[in-house]
């Protein structure tokens, strides 16, 4: 009985070990699927299935090499991803956008959204506001899970508020706009993932979630027109503004709280969030201080812009190729791709409010009657 017992134990550990793994790899494999949905929000529109799954194949990789990059040779602490995926993520796709358009823009006069459409994609919203704590919190062990929710959740509480206030005071006769309270609202989980697993104090969350908040509101409302007319990059979904930004800011923030961890303060966690800080197995090899640590948070950040926007590039030069391209009357329409029912709300065309009803208000057809 106990040779039973004792084979019993042993498969139990295996399987218990091969089940970790197992559901580790299919939390690192979401994670970088949310680094390809976010560029591909950039191109939204402008690019038919084919180039969006070829991008999708070609970034998995280049996001892979990147992490390697980060985590085994400069091993920079990034639990939630402001660096890892939301940068990298963001500036792939306005690379790949501005390879797709810098012989035509990408203006049509089909891309808006309607009332339906922005109350749909605010369950969106808050389902990501609920659930982004959880994912900042994820991979950690529960000590730094607990306090990683709480920075998230602080974070994202202060964004929330001041993507309100600062949206009523750019908007004209302080009303709300949708588009930044769709988008705005969540620049503060996004900004406080470098750093959500460290001592920041409440204080430091909420400040944290003020900038993002602020940051990405203007940005949405100053910044990109500036980029869609001068730079000619076309950003469908603000991803610039969402991730791009807030993730410079997180991965700022987090180098700057980095600079301030003490083992006093820490004490033996301090070495789990910073492997490269601890001496080795050996003792003889001094490792990083704080400063220097700091510094290697903000070299991969750099690296990190610079490898997405180029490989961004190279990436949309290869899907734009002819055999690729979408014609650009149809970009923004769905009907090349999907098949409209023959009752498709459409908005009224040609009408005047004041001599006709609302019954008499007539709506076109199809798309291209528009």
């Amino acid at each position: 009985m106990a040779q039973y017992a004792k084979l019993y134990s042993i498969i139990s550990k295996k399987d218990s070990f091969f089940l970790t793994n197992n559901s580790s790899s299919l939390v690192d494999a979401d994670v970088a699927t949310a680094a390809v949905l976010i560029s591909m929000g950039a191109v939204l529109g402008t690019t038919t299935y084919l180039q969006l799954l070829l991008m999708g194949v070609v970034e998995i990789f280049l996001y892979c090499v990147n992490s390697f990059i980060g985590s085994t040779l400069l091993m920079v602490s990034d639990v939630g991803g402001s660096i890892f995926v939301h940068i990298f993520g963001a500036y792939f796709g306005l690379g790949v956008s501005y390879s797709l358009g810098r012989k035509q823009s990408a203006g049509s006069k089909l891309e808006s959204s309607r009332y339906t459409s922005d109350l749909f994609a605010m369950i969106g919203t808050v389902f990501l506001w609920i659930y982004w704590p959880s994912f900042n919190a994820i991979s950690l062990p529960s000590q730094q899970q607990h306090r990683a929710i709480i920075n998230t959740y602080l974070s994202l509480a202060s964004c929330c508020v001041t993507a309100f206030a600062i949206s009523s005071c750019v908007t004209p006769y302080t009303k709300f706009d949708m588009v930044h309270i769709q988008n705005s609202t969540l620049a503060g989980g996004v900004a406080i993932g470098t750093s959500a697993n460290l001592l920041i104090q409440p204080y430091g969350a909420v400040l944290v979630g003020i900038l993002a908040g602020t940051l990405s509101v203007y940005g949405y409302k100053k910044l990109t027109p500036v980029i869609n007319t001068r730079l000619k990059i076309h950003d469908t979904c603000g991803v610039h503004n969402l991730h791009g930004m807030p993730g410079i800011l997180g991965g700022l923030s987090g180098a700057f709280f980095a600079s301030l961890a003490t083992v006093e303060e820490y004490q033996e966690s301090l070495y789990l969030i910073f492997p490269a800080r601890s001496g080795g197995a050996d003792g003889r090899n001094e490792g990083r201080n704080s400063y220097e640590q700091a510094g290697f948070q903000i070299l991969f950040m750099i690296i990190t812009i610079t490898f997405a926007i180029f490989s961004g590039c190279i990436t949309g030069i290869c899907i734009g190729l002819r055999f690729f391209r979408m014609k650009s009357q149809q970009f923004y329409n769905d009907a090349p791709f999907w098949k409209e029912p023959e009752d498709v709300f459409l908005p009224p065309t040609r009408v005047n409010i004041r001599q006709k009803s609302q019954s008499q208000i007539i709506f076109p057809k199809s798309n291209q009657d528009l």
